[in-house]
């Protein structure tokens, strides 16, 4: 019997734990994938949006500001890369200034702070890569970029070291309420719970309409990327955005925190909810548009590409909280961008809410301070040495593209939450994730996690059972 379940552990199941993880409560997170941060929240374009393109008064701009104001002090507390790069709204065309004025008036409305219209010849001294047809551009800067892989990582490690408990690999398939009490029935066992959050993604509206009459519907819009190697990182130093349109806020072009450049998204609705395959027509396309406002760019060093889906409801704005004909029943669902930027601040919300209802008590040893991977390469040269010295596995390079050492996958798999497969060691430390895409790093990634779990190679997957890599020895068979 738990106090709170919440489905779905990207990024706003995983910021509501960890503020849920403050109180005296017995709280569970589920989700169906074998790690946390496997769903829109790995895939997407990290940017910490600043706030003016929402609708002025909607749900979404109130959780944009709040959540970008929040950033600062949750990656200095949690240890998570992040930096405030400041964004770029480009204007190609004279008769659409007046659109550039609008969003100026919304984001003012909205109280983004230091907005401000560029002409010209500044946008030129800030971005010398910027295209010949760029006439001005909105800054904002208070907008950032983020790993959203890491940060979501970074609620999660939190949230259980502060007593959350975390069921990966388990699929919800029904709730059901019978008194006070919900009735959560997973592919692995029913479980209860006073409350529950659903807080999963382009599935929340199955949710929703199980717990409501008022039915929603959530289109999965997948969004295509491509991602160029780190050689390529200071093409620009901004965020790069179009004028937004009605499917979004357009294909941007955007440094990295870990120094590479990305290019998208596409934005094309599906009725496939695992539909996060790339299709040749979105590279095409993303190729053809990419050098509309900004020019030069080294399409040739792309290293890899990947795609994901954005939850886009009907009604295009977040709907958070309660629900009045279920009570106990809370929910983020229709959360789309910019619900990463949003995200620690709809799950605080959702936690407070949860309190107030209930009756949660603070914790007086609450952890709010969580020290990620100990990374080598962002070490001075006499602190580097003195880790080796205290630990050698520190000083053995397995990821060569991008310099990961043996003592941080090892650590990635040791910590909280730790990585069970090889796309859980690439996304807590980038290994595999560099010019060669893992085609060096593979086998030796392979020994360890076999190694520090106690499993054979033949048992080591990609992403959890389907995705062995290995079928057996070949000495087995001769």
């Amino acid at each position: 019997m738990y106090d709170v379940i919440i489905i779905g552990a990207g990024a706003v199941g995983c910021a509501a734990a960890r503020e849920l993880s403050r109180y005296e409560l017995r709280g569970c997170v589920i989700d169906k994938n074998y790690d946390v941060c496997e769903g829109t929240s790995k895939a997407n374009s990290g940017i910490i949006h600043a706030g003016y393109d929402a609708e002025p008064g909607s749900v979404m701009a109130k959780m944009n500001l709040a959540g970008s104001s929040m950033m600062d002090a949750l990656a200095e507390e949690l240890d998570f890369p992040f930096r405030r790069n400041g964004s770029l709204v480009v204007c190609r065309r004279e008769e659409d200034r007046c659109r550039v004025q609008e969003l100026l008036e919304r984001g003012k409305k909205n109280g983004v702070s230091g907005l401000r219209i560029v002409e010209q010849d500044e946008l030129r001294a800030m971005e010398p890569n910027i295209s010949d047809s760029a006439l001005c551009a909105l800054y904002a800067p208070t907008a950032g970029i983020v790993c959203p892989i890491s940060m979501t990582i970074a609620f999660a490690e939190n949230a259980a070291e502060n007593g959350m408990k975390f069921m990966t690999g388990t699929e919800v398939l029904d709730i059901q309420k019978e008194n006070n009490t919900f009735t959560v029935k997973t592919d692995r066992g029913v479980l209860e719970t006073r409350a529950v959050v659903s807080a999963a993604g382009i599935r929340s509206d199955y949710f929703h309409n199980r717990m409501n009459s008022g039915r929603i519907h959530i289109t999965p819009r997948r969004g295509e990327y491509i991602l160029l190697d780190k050689t390529c990182g200071g093409h620009v130093k901004h965020t790069i955005f179009p004028l937004p349109t009605s499917l979004g806020k357009g294909m941007l072009t955007a440094p990295t925190v870990h120094g590479n450049l990305l290019i998208g998204p596409t934005a094309d609705d599906t009725e496939d909810r695992e539909g996060t395959n790339v299709r040749r027509e979105g590279l095409d396309y993303l190729k053809s548009r990419a050098g509309e406002n900004v020019k030069d760019l080294p399409l040739d060093q792309m290293i890899t590409s990947f795609a994901g889906l954005r939850a886009h409801e009907d009604g295009h704005d977040f709907l958070i909280g309660e629900s009045q004909e279920t009570p106990g029943f809370f929910e983020a669902a229709g959360i789309e961008s910019p619900g990463l930027t949003a995200s620690p601040a709809i799950g605080r919300e959702i936690a407070e809410m949860i309190s107030e209802k209930y009756g949660f008590r603070r914790k007086k040893n609450f952890k709010s301070v969580r020290k990620g991977i100990v990374k080598p390469l962002e070490m001075t040269e006499a602190e580097r040495q003195a880790l080796i010295l205290s630990d050698p596995a520190y000083g053995t390079i397995i990821c060569r593209c991008n310099t990961v050492s043996e003592g941080e996958i090892r650590d990635a798999v040791q910590r909280p939450l730790g990585a069970t497969t090889l796309d859980g060691v690439k996304r807590r430390t980038w290994a595999g994730m560099g010019r060669c895409q893992a085609g060096f790093c593979t086998p030796r990634i392979m020994d360890i996690l076999a190694e520090q779990r106690g499993l054979a190679l033949t048992d080591i997957t990609k992403c959890g059972p389907g995705s062995e890599l290995t079928a057996g020895r070949l000495k087995d068979s001769l």
